[in-house]
């Protein structure tokens, strides 16, 4: 484990792209079977761009401090609402944390180290997905969040585009309704709960495909004709999903909806109780249209 002398710092295209899946509901099948391999391969190679196996027991330790992890992730989903950024810009944003700080140990004596580190990671996060990016105003001069965003950079081998739940909720949605009927609500709603899932350093211990799969799992749930599903049904659905490792997130993501989650969970941006923000029936479920780019109070400081 490296200690990192920031005194300093006062910035891999060649991973598969996120992919819209909405193609496969009624596609023959070979066509859904390419699909299928290709989700596989992507399932076979998440794990490079995951943090490392022993991050999220260094947290429960403290050995990382979980509190300063929790601040920068809320802050990071603050800013992402506050600018209208896409959900996976945010969601990179935390994996390029959570990956660096597995490789990486911050001087803790120096508080000002993680808020740099986040203000970093979203920035990259939002150069990678944003294509306006509105003019932000941070505690530091942008000279010193390049030099920390060059750190960041090499430190992950400049691998950032990475394997995400996004990167398969809509192949799993198609799987869970393959008339797409209902394939609005149950990527919008996944979508909620992924947010919402990464306050919470228990989901660290699962694979991104394995969540994106309880998302859909428990989105499925809240809709009347597809409640008969279950995590054992999902290891069907393309080569790589393991039973028990769905099966224990998707537990997780029940409770994480059921409002038993751990605290910091509660407090997620996202509010997946909220009736306002998506509507479903036995009949049809609908969203409403993409909110647009508002700006509800300013975005907050780290301090």
């Amino acid at each position: 484990m490296r200690r990192l002398n920031l005194s300093k710092v006062l910035i891999d295209v060649g991973t598969p792209s996120e992919k819209d899946w909405g193609w496969c509901c009624g596609a023959e099948e070979s066509a859904s079977a390419a699909a299928a391999s290709f989700v596989a391969e992507l399932i076979g190679g998440e794990a490079d761009y995951s943090p490392r196996s022993d991050y999220s027991d260094r947290l429960r330790s403290r050995s990382v401090d979980p509190a300063a992890r929790a601040d920068s992730v809320a802050w990071i989903l603050k800013v992402q609402e506050y600018y209208g950024f896409l959900p996976l810009t945010a969601y990179l944003a935390v994996n390029y944390m959570d990956r660096f700080l597995s490789l990486h140990r911050l001087p803790q004596e120096d508080g000002w180290a993680m808020q740099l580190l986040a203000v970093t990671c979203l920035s990259l996060a939002a150069k990678m997905e944003e294509t306006l990016i509105e003019s932000t105003r941070y505690i530091f001069e942008p000279r010193t969040i390049l030099r920390m965003e060059l750190l960041v950079l090499t430190a992950l081998n400049w691998r950032l585009r990475s394997v995400t739940p996004f990167t398969f909720i809509d192949f799993f949605a198609c799987k869970v309704d393959p008339r797409g009927r209902h394939m609005r609500y149950l990527i919008a709603r996944a979508t909620q709960m992924i947010l919402a899932a990464i306050h919470d350093i228990e989901f660290l211990d699962h694979c991104p495909s394995s969540m994106a799969a309880a998302a859909v799992l428990c989105a499925a749930g809240e809709t009347q004709s597809l409640t008969l599903l279950n995590p054992r049904l999902a290891v069907n659905w393309c080569i790589g999903l393991a039973e028990e490792g769905v099966s224990s997130c998707y537990q997780l993501m029940q409770q994480l909806v059921g409002g038993k989650g751990a605290a910091t969970a509660a407090a997620a941006a996202v509010n997946l109780c909220s009736n306002e923000v998506l509507s479903c029936d036995s009949s049809s479920c609908t969203t409403p249209p993409p909110p647009k780019r508002r700006k509800r109070s300013p975005p907050p400081v780290i301090t």
